[in-house]
């Protein structure tokens, strides 16, 4: 009895710091998106991200963010990430052009293909994170996240200028005339094949993979085998005003229900997966992310001949990694569950490493995880280290990333 009234606070505190998480600092009247009405029919609780208004949480049954967690780590949940930027690239120097803004091997793409990149600037600190596919219909997609999507454009376009705006790239920002929908768990590759035409075979599409198909009989939509959760799954483009006609077949399917963003914040930090504004932004370089896999390993084309914008700051001239002051890592341990900011300590408790950039109590592991920035020399798995929580010092680990094992789908 007691172990469930503590586990019941911390998942009080959890879901606190999730709301104060998802609405710091943003415009005074969230953006609507498609799924708006949709979303308070079945008790959404409202807030804004981003710039727009979406759900938390489901004040509903079998809601809150213990539950959404947990429905998506063992069935599947659905997530409206409407915010993010849909960018379709044509020309034939597009994927030239790309990789002088971003980290990722664009060009060593397949048709149907996409990867993790980065988006650096000139100094080789991070402008976004983002994925980028090359679509076997003849054009880039590209996904960035949406509270950085204006910032990205801005930053494209003065690139472009800076290299004579060649009349073989076009940049076509997809604006509101998109929803992104995400379905993600073990029971997500079930309910897509189910709205997805009889000639696709959803086990045959891998990770990362992704093509233009009919979903729930709505032509102009587009899978992607991907996610934010850690989980296998699926986000899903489609005409905005459809939206909820897929979403809605998707919930007929057995073992789906809807999600918010308290749940995917908890989620993706039991991934070990950063948050644009929390773990990376445009004082933090690559290297100093653990991110530098996003450019391939030793030798890889993307770090011998590099040529995107600021590599120099992080890679040698022969590709290799420079040597960075301070790391991302994984910190448990702890008591009570770190916020972002909390300062992390040596050993000793005497000399501040770091801090903490995001942090929850794992509804997966019944214990708090944190993820932040420690000195290179405190970085390795195992390392002792204290955590001020609310001004006591308390014993806790670096640990290894991701906290919970990954379920990436290979065919």
């Amino acid at each position: 009895f007691f172990f469930a009234k503590k586990l019941e606070m911390l998942s009080r505190v959890a879901l606190q710091g999730s709301r104060r998480l998802l609405t710091r600092g943003f415009a005074s009247t969230g953006i609507p998106t498609p799924l708006e009405s949709f979303h308070k029919s079945l008790g959404g609780k409202m807030v804004e991200f981003a710039g727009y208004s979406l759900p938390v949480l489901y004040e509903k049954d079998n809601g809150g963010v213990m539950a959404e967690h947990h429905q998506t780590r063992e069935r599947a949940g659905i997530f409206d990430v409407s915010h993010m930027g849909q960018i379709k690239w044509h020309g034939d120097g597009c994927a030239d052009f790309i990789e002088k803004c971003v980290v990722g091997d664009v060009k060593g793409l397949k048709p149907g293909t996409g990867l993790l990149t980065l988006i650096t600037t000139a100094e080789g600190t991070i402008i976004d994170d983002c994925i980028v596919s090359k679509a076997k219909e003849g054009y880039i997609y590209m996904v960035v996240n949406g509270a950085c999507k204006h910032k990205d454009m801005a930053h494209f376009k003065e690139q472009l200028e800076k290299h004579g705006n060649p009349s073989d790239v076009c940049m076509d920002y997809m604006e509101e005339t998109l929803a992104l929908v995400a379905i993600q768990g073990p029971a997500a590759a079930a309910a897509t094949q189910a709205i997805v035409p009889p000639s696709v075979d959803i086990s045959k599409v891998d990770f990362m993979q992704g093509f233009d198909t009919t979903l729930a009989g709505v032509e102009g939509c587009r899978l992607t085998r991907c996610g934010y959760t850690g989980e296998d799954g699926f986000e899903l483009s489609i005409p905005s005003e459809s939206a909820e006609k897929v979403v809605r077949a998707l919930l007929s399917q057995p073992d789906v229900d809807v999600c918010g963003l308290g749940a995917r914040d908890s989620l993706r930090l039991e991934a070990g997966l950063c948050l644009y504004g929390n773990d990376i932004d445009d004082t933090t370089n690559p290297i100093e992310g653990v991110l530098g896999w996003t450019m391939g390993g030793k030798g890889s084309r993307r770090r011998v001949e590099q040529g995107c914008l600021g590599m120099e700051n992080f890679l040698k001239e022969d590709g290799g990694l420079k040597k960075v002051a301070r790391k991302r890592v994984g910190i448990a341990g702890m008591k009570a569950p770190a916020r972002q900011h909390t300062e992390l300590y040596d050993a000793s408790g005497e000399n501040k490493i770091g801090e903490v950039t995001s942090g929850t109590f794992s509804p997966t592991l019944k214990k708090p995880i944190a993820m932040g920035y420690v000195e290179t020399a405190h970085a390795k798995v195992g390392t002792d280290i204290m955590v001020n929580i609310r001004g006591k010092m308390q014993p806790a680990k670096v640990e290894k990333m991701p906290f919970v094992e990954t379920h990436y789908y290979r065919a």
